[in-house]
């Protein structure tokens, strides 16, 4: 009898140590892998916003996107952005008090959903800084990088988003090297014009100078102590994978490698996909991805993976929606890839 109540006292002291280690290793593998996935950031306020009617930069855009993240069962990554979070100092950092107050009176629609976008960026950059994740895409609307200061939009642009999240990523968590990637088919002459100067920005950027703004010569290389940390790259219409990932890898990794950024930020432009109405380049999808790789490798190398993407155009609903879902997959699953 003895016996018998010491082989059961040990066969329920094995089970509950087994059932232990199995909670405690999936509860660490859930910790581990909760640290480290990409985290997309969108919010129902960027959908608000209309210019005109039919107008390319419409809500369907982030709404294509995150249902195709959901039937692809990634909504998991979908995070709502925090509309606490405080950005009217950072702001000022780039534009001056008559744009923001201008585009307040003007347009107070889409001043909020640019407003709601620059909160995301910030929010992206603390959550990567707090190392709850290693990188963030931010689903937002409307871009950014042709925001100037001139008291109305610009290209469908209100606020210059990646600029104000370089200011902040400087002085907020004082990383002195940053890294602005941009591959939308239109220059980032607003990114370009904060910058050209600042030898602590790289700005990198691959567009069709002849498409609006009809800015992004390749003979504007920065100015002063920035001379030489603006890359302005123009490329024809038709350019495809091969052409794209050549100079993404011979050029743009040769210049971060000499740099040694502490943060990158890709202005991430999807109407530099096939078949975009705003276009004519050719990029696939899995040109795309390729794109990501090279910007995650550097990353990896330089910054300990730290990325913040933000969505500037991409003006075929489906298309923009393809190639934003298979550079958020390459985000996320960067680790598994290499």
């Amino acid at each position: 009898m003895q016996k018998k109540r010491k082989f059961l006292l040990f066969s329920f002291y094995t089970i509950f140590i087994f059932f232990f280690k199995i909670k405690f290793s999936n509860n660490l593998f859930a910790n581990f892998y909760k640290k480290n996935q990409t985290v997309v950031l969108t919010h129902k306020i960027v959908l608000r916003h209309l210019i005109s009617k039919n107008h390319p930069e419409k809500s369907e855009r982030i709404l294509e996107l995150i249902n195709l993240l959901k039937k692809k069962k990634l909504g998991i990554l979908i995070r709502e952005i925090n509309l606490k979070t405080n950005v009217k100092n950072w702001i000022k950092t780039i534009h001056s008090n008559f744009h923001i107050n201008s585009l307040k009176i003007k347009y107070p629609v889409g001043e909020e959903s640019s407003l709601t976008a620059v909160k995301g960026c910030i929010h992206g950059i603390d959550k990567i800084m707090k190392k709850d994740c290693k990188n963030v895409f931010c689903a937002v609307r409307p871009p950014g990088h042709h925001a100037l200061n001139t008291g109305k939009h610009e290209g469908f642009c209100y606020y210059n988003h990646i600029a104000i999240s370089a200011k902040y990523i400087q002085k907020k968590y004082k990383l002195k090297k940053i890294l602005i990637i941009d591959w939308d088919y239109h220059h980032g002459n607003s990114t370009e014009l904060f910058f050209y100067d600042d030898p602590s920005v790289l700005f990198f950027s691959t567009h069709d100078e002849k498409a609006y703004p009809r800015t992004g010569s390749p003979y504007r290389i920065g100015a002063g102590k920035g001379k030489g940390y603006n890359v302005n790259i123009h490329l024809q219409c038709g350019t495809n994978d091969d052409e794209i990932i050549d100079i993404y890898k011979n050029k743009l990794v040769k210049k971060a490698n000499l740099f040694g950024p502490e943060f990158i930020l890709i202005s991430a432009g999807f109407d530099s996909r096939k078949d975009d109405p705003l276009g004519c380049f050719n990029i696939s999808d899995k040109g795309f991805k390729k794109l990501t790789l090279i910007a995650l490798e550097i990353a990896e190398k330089h910054c300990n993976g730290r990325v913040l993407s933000i969505l500037e155009g991409g003006y075929n609903i489906e298309g923009n929606a393809k190639a934003a879902v298979k550079h958020i997959e390459t985000l996320n699953n960067f680790n598994k890839i290499i």
